[in-house]
């Protein structure tokens, strides 16, 4: 589904992503429109997904979650229904996607000891054979997308 956003739609968005509590006064600022004009193009970018949320990015080590893993799971098509509603209720899994290659989903996980991960990797072997990665460091935490990039390749 491809959206036309003009010059400056894409910066409104690679401003949000950067800081989305900005107020919409300096947004304007920064893109050269008036307040009103700009609230209703963030209004246009939610109502056409463009924009599909907010939320604020926290220290996991501050709630004591200080184990990061990588899940790989392997997950029969016709486990698939029921797979879905059971990841959808586990709150340390951060994200799961469905991906090709040996394995059927990836997930990042957060728990607070390498006992916890290990018995839920005990329950996901239910639906198939895992393989976990627990992630030493991260050099570049989750970033906003290249907007301005994609902008001068079109």
């Amino acid at each position: 589904m491809k959206h036309e956003l003009d010059a400056i739609d894409r910066r409104i968005v690679d401003i949000l992503q950067h800081d989305a509590r900005l107020p919409v006064k300096t947004i304007a600022e920064k893109v050269s429109l008036s307040s009103p004009t700009v609230s209703a193009r963030i209004e246009r970018l939610q109502r056409d997904g463009v924009i599909t949320g907010y939320m604020a990015v926290v220290n996991p080590e501050i709630f004591d979650f200080r184990i990061k893993a990588f899940i790989n799971l392997e997950v029969e098509p016709m486990q698939k229904k029921e797979f879905y509603p059971y990841i959808a209720g586990v709150p340390n899994v951060v994200e799961c996607n469905c991906v090709t290659g040996d394995y059927s989903m990836l997930m990042v996980v957060y728990f607070r000891t390498t006992k916890e991960l290990d018995q839920f990797i005990g329950q996901l072997q239910h639906f198939g054979r895992t393989k976990t990665q627990i992630v030493f460091s991260t050099s570049i935490e989750r970033r906003g997308l290249p907007i301005d990039q994609q902008e001068k390749r079109d």
